[in-house]
C-alpha cells in the first residue's frame, strides 16, 4: 500500500511538499542557504528593499505550496498535469505573499548609521573643552541618538565646556565646530 502511495500523483506532490517543507525549516533555523555562494545567484534585493523572489525562503513556500495544492487537487480527482497547474498557481500565490511580507518587514527595519551630511549644521554642545588651536568634544542629538565627536574650532579661539555650538563641516572624524 505504502509503494502505490509513494508513486501516485498524490504521494509525489505530498513528497514535494515535504521537500519544501524541510528547506524551509532549514532556512528559518540557519538562514538563507544560498546567500553563501556569492551575488552570482538568481536573488538580487531591488535597490536593497529586501529579500527578492528567489530568495530560499520564498522558493521554500513555493515548493511547499505547489506540492500541497496538487496533493489536494490529485485527491480531487484531477489528473497529475492539471494538479501541476493547480499546485503552480497556489505555490505562486502563497510565495508572492511571502515574498510581499518579507518585503514589508525589510522596510520596517531602522538603521542607527550616522552620516557626515546627517551632522553638518546640527546644534551641538561641547561636553570637554576646546582649548585655543586644540581639541575637544562634543555632543550632538540626530533623532533619538547622541553622537560624540571630537572637536575643534573653527576659528581656532577656545571654547569652554557646556557652550552651544553649530557643527560647521567636518574634516574626516574632526568636527569642526563655531559658537551659536
Amino acid at each position: 500500500m505504502f509503494a502505490l502511495l509513494l508513486f501516485s500523483a498524490f504521494g509525489v506532490f505530498l513528497s514535494i511538499t515535504t521537500i519544501g517543507f524541510l528547506f524551509l525549516v532549514v532556512s528559518l533555523l540557519f538562514g538563507e542557504l544560498f546567500d553563501h555562494f556569492g551575488d552570482g545567484g538568481f536573488d538580487h534585493d531591488f535597490d536593497h528593499g529586501g529579500p527578492g523572489f528567489f530568495s530560499t525562503r520564498v522558493i521554500s513556500v513555493f515548493i511547499t505550496a505547489f506540492g500541497g495544492f496538487g496533493a489536494i487537487a490529485s485527491q480531487y480527482g484531477l489528473s497529475p498535469l492539471p494538479s501541476s497547474g493547480v499546485g503552480f498557481a497556489g505555490g505562486f500565490v502563497f510565495a508572492s505573499i511571502i515574498w510581499g511580507f518579507l518585503r514589508y518587514l525589510y522596510t520596517q527595519q531602522s538603521s542607527t548609521e550616522v552620516r557626515s551630511s546627517d551632522l553638518l549644521g546640527q546644534s551641538a554642545r561641547v561636553v570637554i573643552a576646546i582649548p585655543a588651536g586644540g581639541l575637544g568634544q562634543v555632543r550632538c542629538r540626530i533623532g533619538e541618538q547622541l553622537v560624540d565627536k571630537i572637536a575643534r574650532s573653527k576659528d581656532g579661539q577656545a571654547i569652554p565646556e557646556n557652550t552651544a555650538v553649530r557643527i560647521a563641516e567636518l574634516l574626516g572624524e574632526t568636527a569642526i565646530v563655531e559658537r551659536q
